[in-house]
């Protein structure tokens, strides 16, 4: 702990006073006491603002007397420590902070001495009085010190109340959403309810139900997250999620669509309403001196892949289809490995594999990891490897390719773990499939073509295996595509601030509509228009209205046009 200069003399006398055992004048020793105080407090009579004379502003050379009785105090009690053979070395001249600072020192050591040995004969009278000359004389200097050192102990005292773990720290993110969506005319969407998906048993085709406008929402999603380190190169992470947001606009989706246009990404519950959860659990430590190594039973994909500057959902693009890849990835958090490669400063390499182990999905169907008779390699898992280009600090290019299974619920395949297939399939009569296998090829780029624009972008390509029960059908593919264009306005009205402006379209079906369930809609279309603005109020508060207009929605073409409107609340912490 830091100490305070005073309690060098003042302890000092205190002790030889209390014994009775100093051989001085009691006038002198109540003078010695008045100085020892004055340390703790600046003279009315000569307050610290008041211009100093020549020589205080003078260093402290070897031939003055102060430094010459500093150097015999110490050479003869040994108090000032540090240099390799215990002196006070007198072959340069010292700065009078330099010298104040030695000083306290010695004060310190000498009553720490004293209190440990109870020694009454440790110091003499006349190092006694040599100590009070020195202080009178460097009596502004010390006192300069000892309010720097006090300002240090209250700064460290506080550090230690506030925190968490010598090894752990804290972070939080909270987040309130004002949703509202309409779209003035019933919307038509396939399936008999948003989980559930069917064919009229006389027409064979996909069950479509009618929805109403929804009501304006308003919800929370709060993340806590614990980082530990234990060699300073490595961290495990532990982030806690619980919310009970329900986005209006998720009334109006087909079925298997949940969570997807226009419902805002920070719009979501975790899990059951106002359930806490573990949302992401891994740990990453480095190989060698460029490989490093992510494993976890609960590995958030999102956070090493398809990685975008002007689309991540805190700052950027907001809702769910514009902040990342429509088709990418089936699984959003899995067990397995990520490895991350800096090949170069300007090129990365990054491989991973997950077994889908998703918080948001019940674990009584899902969750396949986990489950002993799916396993890490049975159920659904995601085989990525992503290249990542970038020539300047401000343009990035990536491009992944990624190998999916995809395990069937209930004889349909897609839904929350089908992408590249966004709705359900089945063998396009109604039966059930077996497991599918998909390959989903994305490029990705952002660029920040001046300090106030920015350019970015996303392409995708996914085949869905079809593989039916019926041994009468033949083996099909469901393929599809989506892009995204976007400008980003960064320090729009204020630094910080980021302003996106996105147009996508998430799944545009090129072959095998005749599988689809739900998502195919009647051959139309789906494209999205999303405007979003991040604006920090604060270090730690920021506000983010978005407006969505989505066209053509469930790839109806004759459906009317849906309108969303979010105001997004952001603390961080």
């Amino acid at each position: 702990m830091v100490k305070v200069v005073m309690m060098g003399l003042w302890g000092l006398v205190g002790w030889m006073l209390a014994i009775g055992m100093l051989p001085v004048e009691a006038e002198e020793l109540e003078a010695v006491r008045e100085e020892a105080q004055s340390l703790g407090e600046p003279r009315t009579s000569e307050p610290l603002e008041q211009m100093m004379s020549v020589s205080q502003l003078k260093d402290v050379e070897p031939t003055d007397w102060a430094f010459q009785a500093l150097q015999a105090l110490v050479e003869r009690y040994g108090c000032v420590t540090g240099l390799p053979d215990g002196t006070f070395r007198g072959d340069r001249a010292l700065g009078r902070y330099e010298f104040a600072a030695g000083l306290s020192a010695c004060l310190d050591w000498l009553t720490e001495r004293i209190d440990t040995l109870a020694d009454k004969d440790f110091v003499s009278p006349g190092d006694l009085a040599t100590l009070r000359r020195l202080q009178e004389e460097f009596e502004v200097e010390l006192t300069t010190l000892r309010g720097r050192l006090i300002n240090l102990e209250a700064s460290t005292t506080a550090l230690e109340a506030q925190q968490f773990s010598t090894t752990t720290r804290l972070n939080g993110l909270v987040f309130f959403n004002l949703t509202g969506a309409g779209a003035g005319d019933e919307v038509q969407a396939e399936g008999p309810r948003v989980f559930s998906a069917a064919r009229d048993p006389g027409t064979g085709q996909p069950v479509v139900r009618q929805v109403d406008d929804p009501e304006i929402t308003f919800s929370t999603l709060a993340w806590l997250t614990l980082n530990s380190s234990f060699t300073g190169k490595d961290n495990l992470r532990l982030n806690l999620a619980v919310g009970n947001g329900d986005s209006p606009a998720n009334q109006y989706v087909s079925a298997g669509l949940y969570n997807t246009y226009g419902v805002p990404f920070t719009d979501q519950a975790p899990s059951a309403p106002n359930d806490v959860v573990v949302r992401d659990f891994e740990y990453l430590f480095p190989v060698g001196d460029r490989l490093r190594l992510v494993v976890g039973p609960r590995i958030n994909w999102y956070r090493y892949f398809d990685e975008n500057a002007f689309t991540l959902f805190l700052n950027g693009a907001s809702s769910f289809n514009a902040s990342g890849g429509t088709l990418v990835n089936a699984v959003d958090r899995g067990a397995g490995a990520v490895a991350l490669w800096p090949i170069s400063d300007k090129i990365r390499l990054n491989f991973g594999y997950l077994g889908e182990n998703t918080e948001f999905l019940p674990g009584s169907v899902f969750n396949s990891s986990s489950n002993p008779q799916q396993g890490l390699f049975g159920g659904t898992y995601t085989a990525t490897a992503e290249l990542v280009v970038s020539p300047t600090p401000r343009a990035n290019l990536r491009l992944l390719y990624t190998r999916s299974r995809l395990q069937q619920i209930g004889g349909l395949v897609g839904g929350a773990i089908g992408e590249p297939l966004l709705g359900l399939a089945d063998d396009g009569l109604g039966g059930p499939l077996y497991s599918s296998t998909a390959d989903t090829f994305s490029a990705n780029f952002d660029w920040q073509l001046g300090d106030r624009l920015g350019l970015f972008g996303r392409y995708a390509y996914g085949s869905t295996n079809i593989f039916p029960k019926n041994a009468a059908l033949a083996a099909g593919e469901v393929n599809a595509q989506s892009f995204q264009l976007g400008l980003a306005f960064p320090d729009l009205g204020k630094e910080g601030a980021l302003g996106t402006l996105s147009f996508g379209v998430p799944f545009d079906v090129l072959e095998g509509r005749r599988y689809l369930v739900s998502g195919g809609g009647n051959g139309g279309a789906q494209y999205e228009v999303e405007a979003t603005y991040f604006y920090p109020l604060t270090e730690n508060i920021a506000i983010a209205p978005a407006f969505y207009v989505i066209g053509n929605p469930n790839n109806f073409d004759d459906n009317p046009t849906i309108f969303v409107g979010n105001l997004r609340t952001q603390f961080s912490f």
